[in-house]
């Protein structure tokens, strides 16, 4: 069944779609579970972001969970992800930044570069995610507590490691004020937070 919108007011402007929905919307959208563990492990990353900078953290939290509602749909063509899901939203009335940062955390299909904080938090806490997910499987109890952020920060030379992660996306870190190894160490805290969820 659809998930029809209700939104709750959470600053002043901010329109908030309640997060037992947002994850209706999700699982009604995406089926895969690795998927699904990625979007929570970028929600868990993009609210202590937000802590950190003193912003909306149930916003962040939201923009990190819904960024991938639209992968399966488009499956993951580079030229509509992002933009599809953003147009979703948009249409459910979504607060404009929310769907902003959705819609630039895929920078082929924008074709735009990323300019305000929010975009760059959501496109380099959510990558980051990948590297720390593909590190924690080469750890022998692979369990992401026990992945140091030193281990992250090697695995980002190693271009040949999880090839896929787009390292420069997760260097934008520096672009909202905060060194590699400190946001790699933020993101494997926030991910230990949620590790029997994403079963890590």
């Amino acid at each position: 069944m659809p998930v029809i919108a209700t939104f709750a007011e959470s600053k002043p402007g901010i329109m908030i779609l309640p997060r037992e929905q947002a994850l209706e919307l999700l699982h009604e959208h995406i089926k895969n579970e690795r998927m699904i563990a990625h979007c929570l492990a970028s929600e868990a990353v993009m609210r202590a972001l937000a802590l950190k900078l003193g912003r909306d953290a149930d916003a962040w939290g939201l923009a990190g969970l819904l960024h991938d509602i639209d992968v399966e749909d488009t499956n993951a063509d580079p030229y509509t992800h992002g933009l599809q899901g953003a147009d979703l939203l948009q249409a459910m009335g979504m607060d404009e930044d929310i769907v902003d940062a959705i819609r630039m955390h895929n920078e082929v299909a924008s074709g735009k570069e990323r300019t305000t904080l929010f975009q760059h938090a959501l496109a380099a806490g959510e990558t980051i995610t990948g590297l720390i997910t593909a590190t924690t499987y080469v750890y022998p109890d692979r369990k992401v507590a026990s992945v140091k952020p030193s281990s992250v920060v090697k695995r980002m030379k190693e271009k040949a490691f999880a090839a896929s992660v787009k390292r420069e996306n997760i260097m934008e870190c520096e672009m909202i004020g905060i060194p590699i190894a400190d946001f790699a160490a933020l993101s494997i805290a926030a991910m230990t937070e949620i590790a029997d969820d994403i079963g890590l």
